[in-house]
């Protein structure tokens, strides 16, 4: 095995021993890199000389922390001091902040290498898209907006990356390159240095290769409870199986994967229960795009009044409200959001312990403009509460299908326990069967 193929957690742990340097693990990963690259296209910025600079400083040091020397990528819409940060845009080709945003320092000073800059729908909203392309077939889109970071670690061009979510933008590209991916519960990582889209939406999250890399993460930003979160066994553990109010989106290969993973869990010991959500959550994917787009027009104001040739369409008519929303509209959103996170951590206890629930609507779409519906991802962004991308297999096209699981508010150490818990038992790398009415019965039952 090469050490770019390593997980973070196998890498960190080989580190440790000074059984692998950091410039090994660089000058493998930049092989890869220009190996892969002009196929999936990830990345918008790598400095390979830096990075071997970098990853050869780290190795004059003992190991700061477990992310010593472990190879990070940073979606193009937070800002890193010594690389540029464009957006997508060409309103900031070239620009650079000069400042690494709290998240990248964050890693940085715990000893994380810094690789590059992965490629981004822009301003990670809407307009132009990335260039990547989805590892598994190159005729597919990666998703967005976080393309370039789901694309990278899917590739093992680098083995941990920054994404951020406002709709669907993180969960979503973890699902469709088949890896492991966590938004975690709205503020708990810092946003500052991160192109601001909606204040209230924005979460920045991070993907791995497995869950005990996204936990390495989770560590170093000192989540609640995540030096201290026990062990979750599978057996007896209750899950709600959730298909939700647009269930009637999906398709048959995110069908499968949902009730597969379902049965999968059951098999070891899981109650598996259908999980009704009050009526009230009918309208919350609404309420979420009322939120994300009045929230919005504020953001990309400026740029708006003093580079509007430059700025794609899809702004303008953000800051011009083409889709008309008001005043009360904004009100009853923010009032039915905090209603239905009172009622949604309210479900969580004796009788739930963790939401099963589908992360998008099945296979990545083919192309690169469509990046996806994301309409399974932000009722649960609005919600603030975390979620856990796990791969289940492939779909009939051959690629990638998965789950999300979900717990209340601030749970991110324990639903991290439960995810590593239900990970092996969920995710086999081979095509699913259809799921047929036999399976439906047999998993509610």
């Amino acid at each position: 095995m090469q050490p770019f193929e390593l997980t973070a957690s196998e890498a960190s742990a080989l580190i440790a021993k000074r059984e692998l340097s950091c410039e090994e693990l660089a000058r493998s990963t930049l092989d890869h890199i220009a190996r892969t690259e002009p196929d999936v296209r990830a990345f918008t910025y790598v400095d390979a000389d830096q990075v071997v600079r970098n990853a050869r400083e780290l190795d004059k040091t003992p190991p700061k922390s477990p992310l010593h020397g472990l190879t990070f990528g940073v979606k193009d819409m937070i800002e890193t001091a010594d690389m540029p940060t464009t957006y997508n845009s060409p309103i900031y080709f070239g620009h650079q902040a000069g400042k690494d945003a709290a998240c990248v320092g964050t890693v940085r000073a715990r000893g994380a290498l810094i690789l590059g800059k992965t490629d981004t729908v822009e301003f990670a909203t809407g307009g132009r898209r990335a260039a990547t392309r989805n590892p598994y077939n190159f005729a597919h889109t990666p998703g967005g907006s976080s393309s370039g970071s789901g694309a990278a670690v899917s590739a093992k061009m680098v083995q941990l990356a920054f994404g951020t979510q406002t709709g669907g933008s993180h969960i979503r590209p973890a699902a469709f390159n088949g890896i492991y991916g966590i938004k975690p519960t709205h503020g708990v990582v810092s946003r500052e240095g991160a192109k601001n889209y909606s204040h209230t939406l924005d979460t920045i999250g991070w993907y791995g290769r497995s869950v005990a890399d996204l936990q390495l993460v989770a560590r170093e930003f000192r989540l609640y409870g995540i030096d201290d979160a026990p062990v979750t066994p599978l057996k007896g553990l209750k899950v709600g199986l959730c298909r939700g109010p647009n269930w009637h989106l999906t398709e048959a290969s995110g069908r499968a994967a949902l009730m597969t993973a379902a049965a999968r869990l059951a098999d070891q010991g899981a109650e598996i229960v259908d999980l009704d959500l009050p009526p009230d959550f009918d309208h919350i994917t609404h309420a979420q795009e009322v939120v994300m787009r009045g929230e919005g027009r504020a953001a990309f104001l400026p740029d708006y009044l003093a580079n509007h040739t430059l700025l794609h369409q899809d702004f303008r008519d953000l800051v011009e409200n083409a889709k008309g929303y008001t005043a009360e509209d904004m009100v009853q959103a923010y009032d039915l959001a905090a209603s239905c996170r009172r009622q949604f951590d309210g479900l969580f206890g004796g009788t739930l312990d963790v939401v099963l629930t589908p992360p998008c609507i099945g296979q990545a779409p083919i192309g690169y403009y469509d990046t996806g519906n994301p309409a399974f991802n932000s009722m649960w962004t609005l919600l603030h509460v975390p979620c856990v991308a796990i791969p289940v297999g492939l779909g009939d096209m051959g690629l990638p299908v998965g789950i999300q699981v979900i717990g209340p508010r601030f749970s991110d150490a324990r639903l991290l326990s439960i995810a590593a818990a239900c990970a092996p038992a969920i995710h086999a790398p081979a095509k699913l069967a259809p799921v047929d009415a036999a399976m439906a019965e047999a998993v509610a039952a």
